[in-house]
């Protein structure tokens, strides 16, 4: 595996590497949220249920938290690189399969693929900058990539807006589609290191099993709540959710170092901040477009640029926190980030038909704010909290407590829509559900957030020598 260096050529191949990395992490990011603005037109248009609706965020998390482990041991075995554009690949092709998709349950299948390639992706990107950048030097870089992802949550609403109201909401599926063509001829001839493990590690098939298990019960068992076949399922995925806590404390070679936790608070509770965090956060655009464009009466457009000020806060300021980060203990930054999302949140817990759009945009910019100061100081903490040889662990794990937020917080959703609206089309007689549907998502969010702000708060310091 290459190390990081200091040479005038080493750097150049730092920065290079890092480029790469950020271009398709803002590509994720780019195609879900655009996606999720051009839902009322798709769902119109192929006549979808709200339930059948509300699938199309989740099916792309199911996919991309049951394989965000396996993937990202395979890429300390095959190689980080490889899989990374493997990724791309795949989402780019079945973005192009959404594309053709005749109704929605071929789109949600063209989906669940969507999040294997993008559990590649972020399974593996963290890794490879941490591969390439010594703990001193991190901040920035983390930054710049969890800028990346803003900016396109940022472009996305406008993008997507844009292209639905201008060729129709299939075109937003494609919007990946040139940007891999970049990426792709950028990995293959020209970013010529690869990095992997020195020492190949077996693969764990029984605890990927289980684990992707785990996600798809959880998943199911909260959408159908309280039916009864739904609280057993439900139940079912504790059982396996310990089941692979325990595997993988036996076995000598797991897919995750169950002991990690355990040997160091900082670590933890950075984690279990960002899946609170992750998980009030995503279920956002998904929610706020169907408020804005069904109560509101707001065109995709419109409703993006609303949306936008969230997204441009976090792209402007997480470099900014992640330089912080390197100087001052990143607890204090993450932890003023998470007070000023939790405002936000309050805010929007307050929706209803008379507020403004400036209102809505104030709060979003404020949760904007919260999280740009949130994300990359809490990712440093992660990354610098463990040893040199276990930063590809701590990557995926990052990316697994994200993905496992998302997950969460959408299922939530999930089930409000379940039991508010049922298996109905969304019309102008069930807009008093609708508002409903917000306003519990939002009060569900601002509690995520206040448990997130304790626990970063009280997470512990970061000594001198991991700085």
């Amino acid at each position: 595996m290459q190390s990081p260096g200091n040479s005038t050529a080493e750097q150049t191949n730092q920065y290079l590497v890092l480029c790469v990395v950020c271009l398709g992490s803002f590509l994720s990011p780019l195609s879900m949220a655009a996606v999720n603005i051009a839902i009322p037109s798709l769902a119109d248009d192929l006549h979808a249920d709200a339930i059948m609706v509300s699938w199309l965020p989740t099916i792309f998390l199911i996919s991309n938290v049951a394989l965000m482990l396996p993937f990202s041991k395979l890429a300390d075995n095959y190689g980080r690189k490889r899989i990374y554009a493997l990724g791309l690949a795949t989402n780019a092709c079945s973005s192009a399969g959404c594309y053709f998709a005749p109704n929605i349950e071929w789109i949600l299948f063209f989906r669940f693929f969507q999040g294997a390639g993008s559990a590649m992706v972020f399974g593996t990107a963290l890794a490879i900058i941490t591969s390439v950048f010594p703990a001193r030097e991190r901040g920035l870089p983390l930054g710049l990539n969890t800028a990346s992802v803003y900016i396109g949550l940022t472009t996305a609403p406008l993008i997507g807006g844009y292209a639905t109201e201008t060729f129709g909401w299939r075109s937003v599926f494609l919007l990946p589609l040139p940007f891999v063509a970049v990426l792709l001829a950028l990995i293959y001839f020209v970013v010529r290191s690869e990095w992997r493990r020195e020492q190949y590690s077996k693969f764990d098939w029984v605890g990927t099993g289980i684990f992707a298990a785990w996600a798809v019960a959880m998943v199911v068992g909260l959408a159908g709540l309280p039916n009864w076949p739904n609280i057993i399922v439900f139940a079912l995925s504790f059982a396996l959710l310990i089941m692979f806590v325990k595997h993988q404390s036996s076995i000598a070679e797991p897919l995750i170092r169950i002991g990690l936790f355990r040997e160091s608070r900082l670590f933890s509770f950075s984690l279990a901040s960002a899946s609170l965090m992750y998980g009030a956060t995503f279920p956002l655009i998904f929610v706020l477009s169907l408020y804005l464009q069904y109560i509101k009466g707001l065109s995709p457009l419109e409703s993006g640029q609303i949306i936008l000020a969230q997204s441009l806060a976090m792209a402007l300021l997480a470099p900014i926190a992640g330089k912080l980060s390197d100087r001052l203990q990143p607890r204090v930054i993450a932890t003023v980030g998470c007070v000023c999302v939790g405002i936000g949140f309050a805010m929007l817990a307050r929706l209803d038909f008379s507020t403004t759009t400036e209102y809505v945009s104030v709060s979003m910019g404020l949760i904007g704010i919260g999280f740009g100061f949130f994300s990359a100081p809490n990712h440093n903490a992660v990354m610098s909290s463990v040893p040199q040889g276990e930063v590809g662990v701590a990557s995926a794990t990052i990316s697994l407590a994200r993905v496992s937020g998302n997950l969460i917080g959408i299922s939530l959703v999930n089930l409000l829509v379940h039991l508010l609206l049922g298996d109905t089309l969304i019309s102008a007689q069930r807009y008093p559900q609708l508002l409903q549907v917000v306003q519990y998502s939002m009060a569900i969010g601002c509690a995520f957030v206040t448990a997130a702000i304790v626990l970063s708060a009280t997470r512990g310091r970061l000594l001198a020598a991991q700085c």
